[in-house]
């Protein structure tokens, strides 16, 4: 059995288009890079393609943003993404919404979101179950002030892609 360090996985997700196409990922086209990308160990796939995730109550999508998950394939190892913004008032860990079928992790994932800074903290922890639920975690304050003081308004997940297998 060989594994795979997460920086040799880094490394491909970098190297993996400009290999692929000979050129810049920046210069080639998406048709390009996705047809020449392919191969289950060395390229890239789209194993689910982007699908909106069912926001909870109470929760709005950014205009033109709407949160979004997918799976790919990078050197034979799957990733969840999630990108878009959630719009929300947030003082306690709470649900963001559900992933999709399709893009349900196998176990327990974790990974980080950027949010609106409050006196320097400006990231949070979302969590995806194997039921697809989407939590936001951390909105607690470390110095003691009440979580009314810091309230989460907005959440970017593009940021967000974790290894699921």
């Amino acid at each position: 059995m060989t594994t795979t360090s997460r920086r040799s996985l880094l490394a491909a997700a970098l190297a993996a288009p400009v290999a692929a196409v000979g050129v810049p990922l920046a210069a080639a086209t998406p048709a390009v890079a996705a047809a020449t990308a392919t191969d289950p160990l060395t390229g890239c796939q789209t194993v689910t393609d982007w699908t909106n995730i069912a926001l909870a109550a109470g929760i709005t999508a950014e205009n033109g943003s709407p949160p979004q998950a997918r799976i790919i394939r990078l050197a034979g190892t799957e990733f969840l993404q999630l990108r878009g913004v959630a719009l929300c008032d947030f003082t306690a860990d709470t649900p963001l919404g559900t992933l999709p079928l399709g893009t349900r992790p196998p176990k327990l994932t974790r990974g980080t979101a950027a949010r609106n800074n409050h006196e320097g903290i400006n990231a949070i922890r979302v969590d995806a179950d194997t039921n697809g639920v989407l939590i936001v975690r951390g909105t607690s304050t470390a110095n003691g002030e009440p979580p009314s003081t810091n309230v989460v308004r907005w959440i970017q997940l593009d940021s967000f892609s974790a290894v699921i297998r």
